[in-house]
């Protein structure tokens, strides 16, 4: 990856709507080189989809989760990923060794989630953290 792709990618994360013809004119290179740059980062993983952030009104959150040293993480991090307010799914290193990144109707809704993964006999711990605002970078 170069500084080119890395504009394009900056502004795709922006807004993944943008047409190529707008990234070609903020960064300053041909429509055509936009899109073979971009196809090439999603066939080499490096986009690995693009993705719709919602402003819904809801109750964001972290949800972050402590599992059993035996555990297979994974397995466990696929099951969540099925849950309905569950945006995304991160396993991570530190104390916790999953985030859930939540969406949900209400903090009721955020706490009945947080009762069905303690529920999960891997589950050890959960801390939670209401997200308050967010930014694009």
């Amino acid at each position: 990856m170069d500084d080119l792709d890395r504009q394009i990618l900056d502004r795709l994360r922006r807004d993944a709507r943008t047409p190529y013809t707008e990234i070609a004119d903020e960064v300053g290179t041909s429509e055509g080189t936009v899109r073979n740059r971009v196809e090439r980062m999603i066939a080499d993983d490096v986009i690995e989809r693009f993705t719709v952030t919602t402003r819904t009104g809801n109750v964001k959150a972290m949800v972050e989760i402590g599992v059993a040293v035996d555990v297979d993480t994974h397995a466990v991090s696929e099951r969540m990923a099925e849950w309905e307010e569950v945006d995304f799914v991160w396993m991570v290193s530190g104390e916790q060794d999953i985030v859930l990144v939540v969406d949900a109707a209400d903090t009721r809704s955020v706490n009945d989630l947080i009762t069905q993964a303690r529920e999960q006999e891997e589950v050890v711990s959960t801390t939670t953290r209401l997200i308050l605002d967010e930014q694009l970078g």
